[in-house]
């Protein structure tokens, strides 16, 4: 297996995000519809994806762009930060091993790196790779979510991981 790294994107990478945006399919589950092309070219100028409240990686293996990580703040009582975090693997990179391992290398990022206590993540209950995924990576799922999310044409449930900075390395 290539080395697996994270490492922040650079402009050669947008092609990648444009594809993301309007290749149905492409993503996977969570194909919202055809987006903006040109919109990660204009956040990427504006903050290179690395905010103090948003951020995403790319995920290399080998030297090439497997698909990116990314994380963004929340809080349920404004005082308390957490990190929502996400990936999307391009299919040729799936079930590979690389997006469990990713995830871990983003939340060891993010407690090194920030003070928050929580991360978490919410996946669509159908997507059994990606729960494997977070458990390996040492998520815990929480609960159900009930009809979070419009896909497809119809409201649906997801499921909630977290993992906090006290609980037992992985």
């Amino acid at each position: 297996m290539d080395e697996l790294r994270l490492r922040p994107v650079v402009e050669d990478d947008l092609g990648m995000f444009r594809r993301l945006a309007v290749e149905p399919g492409l993503i996977g589950l969570d194909w919202g519809g055809f987006r903006d092309a040109q919109k990660a070219a204009r956040d990427f100028e504006e903050d290179g994806f690395l905010a103090d409240d948003h951020g995403k990686l790319m995920v290399d293996e080998g030297g090439k762009a497997a698909g990116f990580v990314m994380w963004t703040a929340g809080s349920f009582d404004e005082i308390t930060t957490y990190w929502e975090i996400g990936i999307s693997l391009l299919p040729e990179f799936r079930g590979r091993g690389i997006g469990w391992r990713a995830q871990k290398m983003l939340t060891e990022y993010l407690f090194l790196h920030t003070p928050v206590q929580r991360i978490q993540a919410a996946r669509h209950p159908e997507n059994k790779a990606e729960q494997r995924s977070l458990e390996k990576a040492g998520f815990q799922l929480e609960g159900v979510i009930r009809a979070c999310e419009f896909r497809a044409g119809e409201y649906r449930d997801g499921y909630l991981y977290s993992r906090l900075r006290t609980d037992p390395p992985v």
